[in-house]
């Protein structure tokens, strides 16, 4: 498959209809390293309708729930063989440290074998007692059909994986549409499903910008069903397009996340350490830019002052480079836009009285890094309070009662995602109970589970990933009610 040759389609590498082409920039230098089909509107329609066929008149929808999770295990062990090569290509098209893209691909190895086993160990439909021995009443659940998938630029094989992996599962054939960012891994991993055997059609993939591709996905009238991953903006849109085609939409539209600290939790020296080190890991992994990132720290202001100060003390010290170098521990911003959006973020604090305790500049050399930074005094009139970054930016806010820091963690349009840190085990679950937020943490923050479900209150999206629910999604329920006596009603007297 040559560089160009990036959208699939019926089972066939092809490049864009036009001719067209996008650089892939390194984010570490901003030099190019790959080149990827453009695809538009028209490579979107010819993906659609190879999934179409392949749903209407292709043997994947009617293949055994067996043979369709031996796909998806061959699919988890082809992973498991190209861990390095794929982490380290992750690794350079997002910016992420070596380590982070090793991960990315364990995690996707595991969303496959997880939805495998899922469907294997299920029933073969929901038995509903209808009253009478005459009448076999069951629930049955069938493939939605055709999937749209938007994928975004941040984890761009994870998202991939949490939709394809249940969509497959489930009999369902699709056309993805990665970020045009970072396009690459996307690709290698259709390429995984076509070496497993995957019949032809099922998996599409259309590399090109959203306003063509994605857009064209949304109101395409033979999807079934649109999952989006991204932005609110972009998200809205979505919803709007499958609107006039009533197709099934999914949206998980990122967060601005909690993560509360008590003073209790500060009252050894081990906690305290252990705090520390957990709020630098829940707003600087890959620089900030994850949905859950704890942006926000809630600390309660008796420690605030001795917290802060060590938190800013330890972000100065985060080294920032080239992820597959020796001692890196964050990598660069995706992209100038996004390097740009985070010094128009950190400028509109300090001009709305928040205090710089760390970071805060761009360091000298090419790239989109962007240091580590700390912002404190903050409140909720501020718009880097309110609105998610994607950037290595973490705001300070405080709080004196266990009520003021779940109005706090609470005020927000978001809900994906938010942390409590306490010692006593009451508080802590009574807090988590309070937080209208799709994952809550209790001492600990970023663990995810595949077997449990992920997404959002609020403006952080509509629908489920992963877990028996993240399955759902991507089918329909179908009642079958058989009357075993059937005989004349004599309703009408004829």
């Amino acid at each position: 498959m040559s560089a160009q040759k990036t959208i699939h389609v019926g089972g066939e590498w092809r490049e864009a209809a036009s001719g067209a082409t996008r650089e892939i920039l390194d984010p570490v230098d901003a030099t190019a390293f790959a080149v990827v089909a453009e695809g538009g509107v028209a490579d979107t329609d010819a993906a659609v309708a190879a999934a179409r066929a392949a749903f209407d008149d292709g043997p994947w929808p009617h293949t055994p729930v067996a043979e369709r999770a031996a796909l998806l295990r061959r699919v988890a062990d082809l992973l498991e063989r190209d861990r390095e090569k794929i982490g380290a290509l992750e690794c350079r098209d997002a910016g992420k440290t070596l380590e982070e893209g090793r991960v990315d691909v364990d995690c996707v190895r595991d969303a496959f074998r997880y939805f495998a086993d899922l469907v294997m160990n299920e029933s073969g439909g929901r038995v509903v007692d209808a009253g009478s021995d005459e009448i076999h009443s069951v629930v049955v659940h069938e493939p939605v059909g055709v999937c749209g998938l938007i994928t975004p630029w941040n984890y761009p094989l994870l998202q991939a994986s949490w939709k394809i992996a249940p969509a497959l599962a489930a009999g369902n054939t699709f056309v993805i549409k990665p970020s045009e960012i970072t396009p690459l891994t996307t690709v290698a991993l259709v390429a995984l499903l076509v070496e497993a055997g995957l019949p032809a059609g099922v998996a599409n993939i259309v590399t090109g910008a959203g306003a063509a591709v994605g857009a064209r996905i949304a109101d395409h009238p033979d999807v079934d069903l649109v999952s989006f991953t991204g932005g609110l903006a972009s998200g809205t849109k979505v919803m709007r397009a499958a609107a006039d085609t009533v197709k099934k939409v999914a949206l998980e539209l990122g967060g601005k996340n909690p993560n509360v600290v008590f003073a209790d939790a500060c009252a050894t020296d081990e906690g305290f350490d252990t705090a520390v080190d957990q709020a630098l890991n829940a707003a600087f992994i890959h620089s900030g830019q994850v949905c859950s990132a704890g942006s926000r720290l809630i600390i309660e202001e008796s420690v605030r002052d001795r917290f802060v100060t060590e938190l800013a003390r330890r972000a100065a010290r985060i080294r920032i480079g080239r992820g597959t170098d020796d001692g890196v521990e964050c990598g660069p911003l995706v992209s100038e836009q996004q390097l740009v959006r985070t010094e128009e973020f950190v400028a509109s604090a300090l001009k709305e009285g928040a205090v710089l305790r760390a970071g805060g500049e761009r360091p000298e050399g090419p790239g989109y890094f962007y240091r580590p930074t700390v912002l404190d005094h903050c409140d909720r009139s501020m718009r880097v309070v309110r609105e998610e970054i994607f950037g290595p930016v973490l705001t300070v806010e405080t709080f004196r009662t266990e009520d003021e820091a779940v109005a706090l963690a609470n005020d927000t349009e978001y809900g994906l995602a938010g942390a409590v840190w306490t010692a006593d085990a009451g508080r802590g679950r009574r807090v988590a109970g309070r937080l209208r937020h799709g994952t809550v943490w209790i001492n600990d923050f970023h663990p995810y589970l595949p077997q449990a479900e992920w997404g959002g209150f609020g403006k952080s999206g509509i629908g489920r990933e992963l877990g028996p629910t993240g399955l759902a999604e991507y089918r329909e329920a179908k009642h079958i009610y058989q009357n075993l006596a059937p005989r004349p009603v004599r309703w009408f007297a004829g």
